[in-house]
């Protein structure tokens, strides 16, 4: 009987936290075919009273949708797969080779990990203006095209890399390039999947940034877009909001739904917290 009022007890807080979590956004997603009046309401309502497609129709009609997409996709995407590529570099060096210096490359990998982007913001958009990389793909990517949480990610997943196997690869006259990309990268799925869609939700909802570094409309990423475009002369259209934010959601989801086993995994073997 005990463990029964337990087990109950347990799942009555599992389903009251997972509406706590899923609550805004099931409201967002009804309030996108709301009209405007009804979304300011008061009270408000959970169930559209009349359902209307015209935020959505507002959304692509006002913005320069596909423009602004392809923008948040062309980045998300450079940026994730930098990420990808230099984090499980430098995650391999320090996992698996021996070199000077490797301890306190490690500590500052670590020391970094440790800092508030918000400081570094200053300083990157500085260095970009300088470089002439403002209002361009290369001024979006490259201050984020490899992150300390990414190389200490895959540095933990290496380090269970069994060390025989790769011995095994050198014996047999394979250079270091070699064994990363035959042997050691393709053990790495989990934790690739993990890094992938984390780097990807993060640069794909980026609003600060680009709202800095892109100065013309062309160069607006989605977010940015939505915000600037959501707010008249005197009102801020929540409709289009709501419309909008259910279809910067779309694409995140999508990517964690198809690389989610992948993802858990990736979370259990790296002890990620």
């Amino acid at each position: 009987m005990t463990d029964r009022l337990a087990k109950i007890g347990l799942y009555t807080v599992l389903v009251l936290g997972l509406l706590v979590v899923v609550g805004p956004f099931l409201w967002m997603a009804l309030s996108s075919f709301k009209p405007e009046a009804e979304i300011r309401a008061v009270p408000p309502a959970w169930w559209p009273r009349d359902w209307s497609l015209a935020n959505y129709a507002q959304l692509f009609d006002r913005l320069d949708f596909p423009r602004y997409f392809a923008n948040s996709a062309i980045v998300a995407v450079l940026v994730t797969a930098g990420n990808l590529v230099f984090c499980s570099l430098l995650g391999y060096a320090l996992a698996k080779l021996d070199f000077p210096g490797c301890k306190a490359l490690f500590l500052t990998v670590m020391g970094m990990l440790m800092v508030p982007g918000m400081v570094l913001f200053v300083p990157q958009f500085v260095l970009v203006s300088n470089l002439g990389l403002a209002n361009s793909y290369a001024g979006l990517v490259l201050p984020f095209v490899a992150g300390p949480f990414g190389v200490f990610l895959m540095r933990q997943f290496l380090q269970q890399v069994p060390d025989d196997l790769i011995e095994a690869a050198r014996v047999d006259g394979a250079g270091e390039w070699r064994i990363f990309w035959r042997v050691v990268l393709p053990l790495c799925k989990p934790a690739l999947a993990t890094l992938g869609i984390l780097t990807f939700l993060t640069s794909w909802n980026n609003f600060l940034w680009p709202l800095v570094v892109a100065t013309t409309d062309d160069m607006y990423t989605l977010p940015v877009a939505l915000a600037l475009y959501s707010i008249g002369q005197n009102r801020i259209y929540y409709g289009l909001l709501l419309a909008g934010a259910v279809v910067v959601v779309l694409p995140v989801l999508i990517v964690f739904l198809a690389l989610q086993r992948h993802f858990m995994r990736g979370i259990a073997m790296t002890g990620l917290k």
